[in-house]
């Protein structure tokens, strides 16, 4: 837990109903901070999920758990859905570390990722850099065998990741009423670049992102992408460059977990085996054809 709000990490993530992804999203978090060199804190923004989620947390006495129910109804009156952003401000508010550790739910931290990424922003602050976020490097997993970090207007952004508290504050948190699920992240980060501050790549910290959890959900969410967009691209076209090529728009890196951290999805979605083979033999089928 955090000691000293001045070197602690903060790992804040939200969560909806996904009881057996964030069960091996926290243990992977644990596993990596348990013997790390600065203390930390572990806060979960939870949507009111109805499958067991909210109770699990409850249980878990180094979580400090925010419960926002942001579904259904209640005395008779629909409750409003807030944006991601509202969510992701609750915890980024309430948290005492000198840098926020941002993920998502149903990711895996692979071994370092968060120790190596705390090392770095230390070295770029202790050097007088004004580094505002540090991307971690993820893959949606199993449709990618590469790890990225994104790119939007030709700057780098946060998709999972680092932010020093402060930079969060001089730039005045999310904008949590313009964006209901997307952009949100790139927004932060290019108000950041926008105050002199930098958003920079931690080359040895690695995500995992399951890509096919509650489907559902995010099938909801990508409704409200293009209106998303159009915000996003009305702010920001005539500060920054809008003239950058698709293959332009990440930075890739080939990593070799031996740690296998990928494999723990299998616990929780018996499919993913037989996703993973029949992705491998498309994937095969497609590059025979545009080599011959």
């Amino acid at each position: 837990m955090v000691q000293d709000g001045n070197n602690g990490v903060s790992v804040v993530l939200g969560s909806y109903n996904r009881l057996d992804f964030i069960k091996l999203t926290i243990d992977s978090i644990r596993s990596e901070l348990n013997d790390s060199v600065f203390s930390y804190e572990i806060i979960v923004i939870d949507g009111g999920s109805t499958d067991g989620t909210m109770e699990w947390l409850i249980g878990q006495k180094d979580i400090l758990t925010i419960i926002q129910h942001n579904q259904k109804s209640w005395n008779g009156q629909p409750i409003k859905r807030q944006s991601w952003g509202y969510f992701m401000n609750l915890g980024f508010k309430c948290a005492k570390g000198k840098y926020i550790c941002m993920l998502s739910d149903d990711c895996l931290v692979v071994p370092g990722a968060i120790n190596n990424g705390y090392a770095l922003f230390e070295e770029k602050l202790n050097n007088n850099e004004k580094v505002g976020a540090i991307a971690f490097y993820f893959r949606n997993y199993p449709v990618d065998d590469f790890y990225y970090v994104g790119l939007s207007f030709g700057k780098l952004f946060v998709n999972h990741g680092m932010y020093h508290k402060k930079a969060i504050e001089d730039v005045g948190y999310i904008d949590e009423d313009s964006y209901f699920f997307y952009h949100a992240d790139g927004d932060l980060c290019l108000k950041m670049w926008n105050a002199g501050y930098r958003c920079i790549d931690s080359p040895h910290s690695f995500i995992e992102h399951h890509a096919h959890a509650n489907i559902s959900i995010r099938n909801t969410n990508l409704d409200k992408q293009k209106k998303d967009w159009e915000t996003y691209n009305n702010k920001w076209n005539k500060i920054f460059s809008t003239d950058i090529p698709e293959d332009k728009q990440y930075i890739s890196l080939y990593y070799n977990d031996t740690t296998n951290t990928a494999d723990r999805f299998l616990a929780v979605d018996s499919n993913l085996k037989k996703f993973s083979k029949l992705l491998y033999a498309v994937k095969n089928h497609y590059m025979r054809r545009k080599s011959s």
